[in-house]
């Protein structure tokens, strides 16, 4: 049992700040109509294994491992999310009950952090193994789960720089709430996890999101930028480029439009709210830029596109000759480069990708992905790829083949749960 004297002094203080964050949250538009359900879980089914997937990434992580479970006898298991989004996905993906007989599965919303609901919640549902997905740790659901002896399991476990300094200055805290498994998906994310969980058996796994890539083949010349930019002009894409960055990237296009002036540029921030004012400051660098949503018909003269629609990124790399993806210039830990280079695309990154260190700098060899050392860099060779012509298919297979040596951590972790769930019984 927790022993550290701070804790329950602690939950006294947690357990205002949540009574007086209850009635704003019961107003929230997004929480509104599960209000009732977060705070008073009384609907949550009792399981062996409750799964938490916090949001949309979480919950296609979860959806994976559901798949890989094969159980010998009966489990029954409860998943639940945070969000709407997590929800739908859940709901959506699992509604044609594609995944073992033997598995019951219930699926439910995550209820509040709140000592008392969360005390409620885990003794409604009594499990004997609770999964979390990434970094979703909660102090009165860890509580509550110590106090109910359940076997606390961290799958696909990741632990950024600044999130692990965080947890180490508060580590005696959590340490009252150690989890008892933690599989990690870098030998880098492992070791922060250690210095927080010294008493914790940590291991390293593949992540789960590589079981869900695939390199891709074929074009889509359905995207809504294919429509506008002729097949025959070059197209290079900025994607996901932070505020921190963008004076660089201004740059980038400048050097790029004086070698390559017959190109179609498509910037696409990470963040939708920055469209105006990087906007105004093209403009005022003397670039003359279209929005989006502006264009009706196709270009038929190179141009820069300031992309403002939101979901058109991903198909609009498969139509590109070359990409830049942001997040990478600055010590911002970067942003998904493997959605472009699974499509063949030379894909060129700057030299901070904390973020996605779990892919692994191996993927530099594959030549689908190039990390450069400074925005300078990372125009000259994005430049290298507009004035020579190589055999995508190359790429797309060196890729795939990555990906494939990659994949097994939904298997790992069915595994690893099904072997705690033996062990319970």
């Amino acid at each position: 049992m927790i022993k550290n004297v701070f804790i329950p002094n602690f939950f006294k203080f947690y357990n205002i700040l949540w009574k007086a964050a209850l009635p704003f949250l019961k107003r929230h538009p997004r929480l509104a109509p599960t209000f009732d359900r977060r705070i008073n879980p009384v609907r949550l089914q009792p399981a062996d294994v409750w799964i938490q997937a916090a949001s949309a990434g979480e919950a296609y992580l979860a959806v994976s491992i559901i798949h890989a479970l094969n159980p010998d006898r009966p489990v029954t298991i409860l998943l639940t999310t945070t969000t709407d989004q997590g929800m739908e996905i859940l709901t959506q993906t699992l509604s044609a009950k594609k995944y073992s007989p033997r598995i019951s599965l219930y699926i439910d919303i995550f209820p509040f952090d709140s000592p008392k609901a969360m005390g409620k919640a885990v003794e409604q549902v009594n499990p004997g193994i609770m999964v979390l997905l990434e970094t979703e740790m909660w102090p009165a659901h860890l509580y509550a789960l110590k106090k109910n002896h359940t076997r606390v399991l961290i799958i696909n476990g990741r632990l950024s720089q600044k999130s692990g300094r965080n947890y180490k200055l508060t580590k005696a805290f959590w340490q009252s709430f150690a989890p008892d498994h933690i599989l990690a998906i870098s030998a880098e994310d492992a070791q922060r996890f250690s210095r927080v969980f010294p008493h914790t058996r940590v291991k390293t796994m593949d992540n789960i999101k590589f079981d869900r890539m695939t390199a891709q083949n074929t074009t889509s010349k359905t995207s809504a930028l294919a429509q506008i930019v002729p097949g025959e002009i070059p197209l290079s894409i900025f994607a996901s480029f932070r505020r921190q960055e963008e004076a660089q990237i201004i740059d980038m296009i400048k050097a790029l439009l004086k070698a390559v002036p017959n190109q179609v540029i498509a910037l696409f921030p990470r963040h939708m709210h920055r469209i105006a004012p990087l906007f105004k400051t093209l403009n005022k660098n003397g670039l003359t830029v279209y929005k989006g949503s502006r264009i009706s018909s196709g270009l038929t003269n190179p141009a820069i596109i300031l992309w403002d629609k939101f979901g058109d990124l991903h198909q609009a790399y498969s139509h590109s000759d070359v990409v830049f993806v942001g997040g990478s210039l600055a010590p911002l830990g970067g942003q998904n480069f493997m959605e472009p280079a699974a499509l063949g695309v030379p894909t060129i990154i700057g030299p901070h990708w904390q973020d996605f260190a779990w892919v692994g700098k191996e993927v530099f060899n594959t030549g689908a992905v190039t990390q450069c050392r400074n925005h300078q860099e990372a125009a000259e060779t994005m430049l290298s790829y507009l004035v020579k012509s190589e055999n995508r298919q190359t790429r797309i297979n060196a890729v795939n083949h990555y990906i494939l040596q990659k994949q097994g951590g939904a298997k790992t972790a069915a595994e690893t749960i099904l072997g705690l769930v033996d062990g319970n019984r």
